[in-house]
């Protein structure tokens, strides 16, 4: 039988070019998975919370006002956090005032200001034991969160490593957010973002932005960073309620009617004398206010027409007496003045002395033109004059130009310390002025309302109004002038010129135009129809009243409607 012979299985042999591409194809796989790993895992890089914070020494507090991380720094000193005196007075609104001339920190209270020295051990209302409210580091003040917390509606949370305070002083409505589960907040919206801190699920965040898949929120060890939307649950409002003992206590001297105020300017003894004249055909005024008194030095020193039989002449005719101050001396510097203690003492002293000389019901503070470096001493010289008016019983009122380009004047705190707030509603376009245009246009009124009523209650809000108006005259060269009317003046002009009037609605004003020689005339007229516009404003934002500039420009028409919106 033949043997079978074995077939050799021939071994196949693959090209080398195939090999090769065999190679880079596993190869490019490879680096394909990896990119893909590296591009959709997510880093577990953590960033140094001591530079997120930008602290510089183990010193050094990071301060998170609010939902904000500030550019300020604390102190940690002798186991005491401390807080820059301008983060306290700029950020928190704290009632603190460095007086240079004293070289003393000095808070106002209801009933006193207290003097506190810097570097020196004071015992707080409510502390056990004395400690330093008030330190001078490097030329630069700072004041203890301790003592803060004592004298402000603020509450403070303190973390460590890195040191840290996360202060709430605004109690408003918040959108917050629930971690659904363990989680991370990073730098920045990515997931190779570097981590700040670990969340847990059901921990509380502070929402600030919503962005298309992450959110922006705030820990409450004041971490402000980025989570995952899918990470968190629907947000919530909520509203954060003070738990301090700190109580705003200021008791105000505000009446129980509505306020009918009239200026009346007197510059001369004479002018006293006619009281009876000037008011004869007024009809539901309240409040007179005498233009009595005057700063005249940097010392403090006033200038003053108060009369006692001008008061007497006032009280049985049923109106208040408010004398009125004012800093018109251009040749007294208001910054001077104001920024020295010895000089707000001795003006308040002089006017307590005269309002009880002549038996004044209130003051009223008309102190115009000021800077926002004069800001701060002004708003301390009214927490001063406040102490003393509160103690004598003396209803106290601050006029301001409308809060538009003003703001530096700190309407919130002249609306806790004093009794009344006045806005003078007017002077939209005024003396200096490039273009003509109202005094007092209905929009630019409303506009000051509204603004003043986001910081002081309405019923501490009086509304001034005008009886003025301005004849301009846009001359053929170009240049704008003015000059004052009063009501029964502006009329007479309109109607000897034969100058067309009609009302118009965007100003609630009757308009009139004349065209001369000289150029083009324009007067947009205060009356009674322009004035029950701005009344109807008082009423329907429940003001606490009006206030008119001045006696002797009114015609005697105006009361009847004016009364009429303040029953």
């Amino acid at each position: 039988m033949a043997k079978r012979r074995k077939r050799r299985r021939r071994r196949r042999s693959f090209p080398p070019a195939l090999i090769a591409l065999f190679l880079i194809v596993i190869v490019g796989a490879a680096g394909l998975i990896t990119t893909y790993v590296k591009k959709y895992t997510p880093s577990d890089i953590r960033m140094d919370l001591a530079d997120y914070y930008k602290l510089e020494s183990p010193e050094e507090v990071a301060l998170i006002f609010q939902d904000t991380l500030s550019e300020y720094r604390g102190r940690f000193i002798e186991d005491m956090i401390y807080l820059p005196y301008q983060a306290v007075t700029g950020v928190l609104g704290g009632r603190f005032y460095w007086d240079q001339e004293t070289q003393s920190m000095l808070y106002t209270t209801p009933d006193s200001v207290i003097e506190i020295q810097p570097d020196m051990e004071f015992q707080a209302q409510g502390q056990e034991q004395s400690f330093v409210p008030v330190r001078k580091l490097d030329e630069s003040l700072y004041i203890a969160l301790d003592f803060l917390e004592n004298y402000m509606q603020i509450e403070s949370r303190v973390y460590e490593k890195p040191a840290r305070v996360v202060i709430t002083y605004e109690w408003q409505k918040i959108q917050t957010v629930e971690a659904d589960r363990d989680t991370v907040v990073r730098y920045q919206g990515g997931i190779k973002s570097p981590i700040l801190s670990d969340v847990k699920a059901g921990d509380s965040m502070e929402l600030l932005e919503e962005l298309e898949n992450w959110s922006r929120v705030l820990t409450k060890d004041g971490i402000d960073g980025y989570v995952k939307k899918e990470d968190l649950k629907a947000s919530k409002t909520a509203e954060p309620k003070y738990q301090g003992a700190y109580e705003e206590n200021f008791t105000s001297l505000t009446r129980d009617y509505k306020i009918n105020l009239a200026w009346h300017q007197v510059t001369s003894e004479a002018a006293n004398g006619a009281f009876e004249q000037t008011v004869k055909d007024l009809q539901g005024v309240n409040v007179i206010s005498p233009t009595w008194f005057s700063v005249t030095g940097t010392e403090g020193t006033i200038s003053s027409l108060a009369s006692a039989e001008y008061v007497e002449k006032a009280h049985k005719k049923g109106m208040e007496v408010w004398g009125l101050i004012d800093n018109f001396d251009k040749n007294v510097s208001t910054l001077e003045t104001l920024s020295k203690r010895s000089a707000r003492t001795h003006i308040i002293e002089m006017l307590l002395s005269e309002a009880k000389r002549v038996g004044m019901d209130g003051i009223n503070l008309d102190f115009e033109a000021l800077t926002e470096e004069e800001a701060p001493h002004f708003i301390q010289f009214v927490r001063e004059l406040s102490v003393m008016c509160r103690a004598n019983n003396l209803v106290l009122s601050v006029d301001n130009p409308v809060p538009q380009y003003t703001s530096f004047y700190n309407r919130k705190e002249q609306g806790i310390v004093a009794d009344y707030v006045i806005i003078m509603g007017y002077d939209e376009h005024t003396v200096g002025a490039e273009t003509a245009g109202s005094v007092a246009s209905l929009p630019f009124v409303e506009a000051g309302i509204v603004q003043t009523l986001k910081e002081v209650p309405k019923e501490k809000v009086i509304n001034g109004v005008p009886f003025y108006t301005r004849l301009w005259t846009e001359n053929n060269n170009g240049a704008v002038t003015s000059e004052v009317f009063g009501m029964d003046q502006a009329e007479k002009y309109v109607q000897e010129k034969g100058m067309e009037v009609y009302w118009n609605k965007d100003v609630s004003q009757n308009y009139g135009e004349l065209a001369t020689s000289e150029g083009t005339q324009k007067i947009w007229l205060e009356d009674e129809k322009s004035l029950e516009a701005k009344m109807k404003l008082i009423q329907q934002y429940e003001l606490a009243g009006v206030a008119e500039w001045k006696l002797g420009f009114e015609r005697a028409d105006v009361w009847p409607v004016i009364s009429k919106y303040l029953q």
